[in-house]
């Protein structure tokens, strides 16, 4: 699935990508989510808080609207951290 599908625009992914290529940023954000499970992946509160807190970190403004589409997003993907596969199809998504 596409994340356009949930209305994100590419020009904020593209945003995105660029700030996570430093290295600093990228860092807090892996500190971020370490220790995240596939339970904590499918609980929205505990999605939107991370939505959140990397928007934060980011220096990324979202919207309330944006905030539900990244939500939705990541719920929808059922993301098993422990999964290679899923952190494969992930990283596919966002190259």
């Amino acid at each position: 699935m596409s994340y356009q599908q949930y209305g994100i625009s590419p020009q904020l992914v593209e945003r995105i990508k660029l700030k996570m290529k430093n290295r600093a940023l990228k860092e807090r954000v892996k500190q971020q989510i370490e220790g995240v499970t596939k339970a904590d992946l499918q609980n929205k509160a505990k999605v939107r808080h991370l939505v959140k807190t990397t928007s934060a970190i980011l220096n990324e403004r979202l919207t309330a609207a944006q905030e539900e589409q990244l939500t939705a997003f990541v719920l929808a993907q059922k993301i098993d951290p422990s999964n290679t596969f899923h952190l494969i199809k992930l990283w596919g998504m966002f190259r």
